[in-house]
């Protein structure tokens, strides 16, 4: 006799995120578009690891993370993501955290729905959005 699990009973740390449910995000996170033109939604934390949706209707800023890598899953829009070269007036935000206004130099990457990237950490890197919005997933995980 084969015994099934109960439906709706998740293993502890297990997360599933229909491709419905991370396109509805951009919906969802639009009106709640803050001043910096940005909505941040944490979808779950896993130790030391913890997954976002981030929202954009303007450029971010520059930001390098000492110690967690990005992994990113662009859901909607379109911009290009600057990764490598240099962060001219880089300020400590939070422990391991840097900000600046751009990256200097850097590849240039166009990024459309369904690219994944990686950014290893002690890289800069910064989301451009070249009008309209970009929604993606981003997966920050401690290396």
């Amino acid at each position: 006799m084969m015994l099934l699990p109960l439906v709706g009973a998740e293993p502890a740390g297990y997360k599933y995120w229909s491709a419905a449910d991370l396109k509805g995000f951009a919906k969802t996170m639009a009106p709640k578009v803050n001043t910096q033109k940005v909505a941040l939604e944490t979808l779950g934390e896993f130790g030391p690891d913890r997954a976002l949706m981030v929202h954009r209707e303007g450029s971010g800023e520059a930001e390098l993370h000492e110690t967690e890598a990005d992994v990113i899953v662009v859901e909607s829009g379109a911009g290009t993501l600057i990764v490598g070269g240099t962060m001219p007036g880089a300020k400590t935000t939070a422990p391991g955290e840097q900000r600046a206004p751009a990256v200097e130099g850097g590849d240039r990457q166009k990024i459309a729905p369904g690219d994944i990237l990686h950014v290893p950490p002690k890289i800069p890197h910064q989301v451009l959005v070249d009008g309209g919005q970009i929604t993606y997933f981003v997966l920050k995980v401690k290396e």
